[in-house]
């Protein structure tokens, strides 16, 4: 069952929360109806409290020009975005288990107040959120997803991080796996349909190239089941983004450690139907915005992920 994260509230309820939240209107309070074109006034939900960059993401206040551009129906109703829980420090759930926290519906908050709207987050397996987006459930999918030429095909990426990948093994390494020629002969576990089974894949082709046996790849529909696998003993080594390996790294009940996959660096993209172009570039602009106030470096800093900072927001960067 998809999970509600945030529920764009309606106008009424919205402008009674702003007293008690601190919220801020676009338009200072004033009463005048908008004109046609512009912005309407919004009274913008606070960030959750357990969220690492909640104090700069309360602080950031509209664009009036960025918000003019909005799509009226997302003027209206608010974005509705999907994603994955479960992918420390990407998306994770809060304490309540229900409200999504993490560099990703961080971003997307921000991204929203930027734009003068607020923001659903809906939590869905990832084999699920291209299709969400395509039938126009969703605006966007912001999901630790690879912008690549594959996917480009469905949907159009506005690149917001550069990651890489990273493996995760037993504590100590006991199958002794230091890099991807060491998975010959060995079992590994990915999401199914991800960036990590494009990369087990590849690696097991390298491994009959050399003439070595083949990887036995263990497809699961989230990171999660993948991680089990490692631990329970079945699979020596799962692929995942390196962020959140060292992550789980650093978690010593999990029992793992992360090893980086060096050259495999390639920009995250917030996934949007191709003819969706106001919102592109409405989102572009928002990103933009966020990266040249430097709220965007904050953001990242608030969860430790400088390293994957760019520089603009750029269209389809994947080769």
């Amino acid at each position: 069952m998809n999970t509600r994260i945030l529920t764009t509230l309606a106008a009424g309820a919205l402008l009674a929360a702003t007293a008690a939240c601190g919220a801020t209107s676009l338009d200072d309070g004033a009463s005048a109806a908008p004109s046609e074109g512009a912005a309407p006034t919004v009274a913008l939900d606070p960030a959750p409290t357990e969220e690492k960059a909640a104090d700069v993401i309360n602080a950031i206040t509209p664009d009036p020009a960025l918000a003019a551009g909005v799509p009226a129906r997302v003027k209206e109703k608010g974005l509705k975005v999907v994603s994955s829980m479960g992918y420390p420090p990407m998306e994770v759930f809060g304490s309540d288990g229900k409200t999504a926290i993490g560099f990703d519906p961080a971003l997307t908050r921000a991204i929203a107040r930027k734009l003068g709207v607020n923001v659903t987050i809906t939590d869905e397996e990832f084999n699920s959120q291209i299709p969400g987006v395509l039938t126009g459930r969703y605006d966007f999918v912001i999901s630790s997803m690879t912008d690549n030429p594959e996917r480009q095909g469905q949907v159009t990426f506005v690149d917001y991080v550069r990651a890489g990948a990273g493996l995760l093994v037993k504590t100590g390494n006991p199958a002794g796996v230091t890099g991807p020629k060491d998975l010959c002969g060995k079992t590994v576990s990915v999401v199914d349909n991800g960036s990590s089974m494009e990369l087990a894949e590849r690696y097991d082709a390298d491994c009959e190239k050399d003439g070595k046996a083949e990887i036995d790849i263990l497809k699961f529909p989230g990171d999660q089941e993948a991680l089990l696998q490692v631990s329970g003993g079945r699979a020596q080594a799962t692929i995942t983004d390196y962020v959140v390996a060292a992550s789980k790294a650093a978690d010593p009940k999990l029992g793992v450690e992360a090893i980086a996959l060096d050259g495999t660096e390639s920009p995250w993209g917030i996934g949007m139907k191709p003819d969706n172009k106001q919102l592109i570039d409405s989102v572009r602009g928002a990103l933009d915005s966020l990266i040249r106030s430097g709220e965007y470096g904050n953001l990242l800093k608030a969860w430790n992920l400088e390293k994957l900072a760019v520089q603009s927001a750029v269209i389809n960067g994947g080769k």
